[in-house]
């Protein structure tokens, strides 16, 4: 039986054992990455070039972005490299450092979309009085915010994780070093102090999913009130692809989270975290452009502006 105080290392889950399978894991994670990597690059980007998008809306997305591939770099390419190099290992050190910049990338991007959905709430519910409540300043004051609460939250979140005494071994049944699967490895009596801290940490995630559906069911209100057909769908092609986004972030995440033990499984637990670490930084890119015509219209110039530089 090990104990907290002799862990120098840990074992992440081991891919399937053949060499041709391991670079098959190997090539379909980079895949992913490449397109993480180049979608929001490319929003980055787009939004930081064209003046028309230096609003509050696309300031939000940009920060978004940012999260995505903050959250993907920190557990993708680790996985990518023991799958190279055909190793599990990852330093105690290490791992601490994955569960502290992961929670921090993930719980900012939470709270961004909260203010993400008080952002389409003002502009379609207060559209008089947006610029008031939405200026420049506010928007940089909310976004401090959201990184600082991110910071708080991973900082106090990894420190209780690692304060309990590990006496189930090293071995983490995950790509990377997850909470959870951190939380299998502890004392059982002292697992009770981080069960609490997630329970605390469940209801303040509960106000922020309060305030967005509140938010929506405002905004549908306001938009069904629209007497233009026209209006109507131009106040939805701007929120859809945030409610898609939510959604798929909350339902992989809670899932994951949250699901009862008894219906535990280590191909089920590695397929949801897939869902909800890897997958969305992916796709939010591509959900966005799709709906969104005024990024579609800047990315159509930016891109002939690149091939005409080269």
């Amino acid at each position: 039986m090990a104990n907290s105080s002799s862990i120098t290392h840990f074992l992440l889950l081991p891919f399937p054992g053949t060499r041709q399978l391991q670079l098959l894991h190997f090539c379909l994670f980079l895949a992913i990455y490449l397109a993480a990597l180049l979608g929001n690059g490319l929003i980055i980007t787009t939004i930081a070039w064209d003046h028309h998008l230096h609003t509050p809306m696309y300031f939000f997305l940009l920060n978004l972005a940012l999260l995505d591939l903050g959250a993907i770099s920190t557990t993708v390419p680790k996985s990518m490299a023991n799958s190279l190099r055909d190793t599990r290992d990852i330093s105690y050190a290490g791992c601490v450092a994955q569960v502290f910049v992961f929670l921090c990338f993930m719980s900012a991007e939470y709270f961004v979309l909260t203010t993400m959905s008080y952002d389409r709430y003002v502009a379609i519910c207060r559209p008089l009085h947006y610029e008031t409540l939405l200026g420049s300043r506010i928007c940089l004051h909310m976004a401090a915010a959201v990184w600082a609460c991110g910071f708080l939250y991973a900082l106090l979140h990894t420190a209780n994780t690692f304060s309990l005494p590990l006496c189930q071994g090293n071995v983490v049944e995950q790509f990377f070093c997850e909470v959870p699967q951190i939380l299998k490895l502890s004392c059982s009596t002292s697992c009770l102090r981080e069960l609490w801290f997630l329970v605390a940490s469940a209801c303040s995630l509960f106000v922020c999913f309060v305030f967005i559906v509140v938010s929506y069911v405002q905004i549908f209100r306001a938009v069904l009130r629209i007497p233009s057909q026209q209006g109507r769908h131009k106040a939805f092609a701007t929120c859809l692809p945030h409610l898609t986004v939510v959604s798929l972030f909350l339902t992989t995440a809670f899932f994951a989270y949250l699901k009862p033990s008894s219906i535990s499984s280590p191909s089920l637990d590695l397929g949801m975290s897939v869902l909800y670490s890897v997958v969305p930084p992916a796709v939010n890119p591509l959900i966005y452009s799709l709906r969104n015509q005024e990024l579609k219209a800047a990315l159509s110039q930016l891109i002939p502006g690149w091939f005409q530089k080269q």
